[in-house]
């Protein structure tokens, strides 16, 4: 109970050695501001994870952060998931500028909004990683301060992407004057994504199962975009999987001019 409870507690303990390599290659890349503060290593896995701590090492020596080796009951307390593997990381927060201050490149932008759960908007968020998104816009509400569950839950995908923070009417105008097409995930008024035009530059809104996207962003967008089924089916699909079916959409009416 005490670390189902957690998910929802901020804090930015990244764990697993998938964590930890996004949270380094993020600073040397400059995509955040995020730090590594202290790293923690299970005493009793030094011989079996020497290769990756060789390697955090030169890493430490580099960035200039301290390695300490616990038991790993300690880890075991102070972590969320039971998958750390021995490796966890202290981390500073991360700073998300506001869209207003910032100029979105690339041809791909996503906002969430509405996810209840930092699992699914992690999950959420590999997919749209792994489909070439390049950014993604946060409500002033977002799962971030719970960036280490989020970080985990999306394999190290929510470090690398660039993220903004918008008032979701604010983004979708934004973009709109910045020559993005405004698509929402819905169904009333719908084309389906099959033959809905998803070609860059393109500014997707996914709202979560529970409260969808409100009236007034749907109002927004160019067009409504829903994901048919295969059979008759009256439920919703999660919103992680909503984000994965229409980013690959995307990545597929676009795979010819990459």
């Amino acid at each position: 109970m005490k670390k189902e409870a957690s998910r929802q507690v901020p804090g930015t303990l990244f764990e697993g050695m998938t964590s930890v390599r996004a949270v380094l290659r993020a600073m040397e890349e400059g995509v955040s501001d995020r730090k590594l503060l202290r790293l923690l290593a299970a005493e009793e896995r030094k011989d079996a994870r020497a290769k990756e701590l060789s390697w955090l090492g030169r890493m430490a020596e580099k960035h200039g952060f301290p390695i300490e080796y616990v038991p790993e009951a300690d880890l075991d307390e102070m972590t969320v998931g039971a998958t750390h593997g021995g490796i966890a990381a202290e981390c500073s927060d991360r700073t998300i500028p506001s869209l207003s201050s910032a100029d979105p490149s690339g041809g791909f932008w996503v906002m969430l909004e509405g996810i209840e759960d930092p699992y699914n908007f992690g999950y959420a968020i590999r997919s749209l990683y792994a489909c070439g998104a390049d950014g993604i816009v946060l409500s002033p509400r977002n799962w971030m301060s719970a960036a280490g569950v989020v970080c985990r839950s999306s394999a190290g995908a929510s470090e690398l992407l660039p993220f903004v923070v918008s008032e979701p009417v604010e983004a979708a105008r934004f973009f709109r004057q910045k020559g993005f097409r405004v698509l929402a995930a819905g169904i009333r008024d719908s084309v389906s994504s099959f033959d809905c035009d998803m070609r860059k530059p393109l500014f997707l809104i996914v709202g979560g199962e529970k409260r969808g996207i409100s009236a007034s962003l749907l109002s927004e967008a160019d067009e409504i975009v829903r994901i048919d089924y295969g059979r008759e089916f009256p439920g919703s699909l999660s919103a992680a999987s909503a984000a994965s079916m229409l980013g690959y959409e995307v990545l597929r009416q676009n795979r010819k001019t990459e």
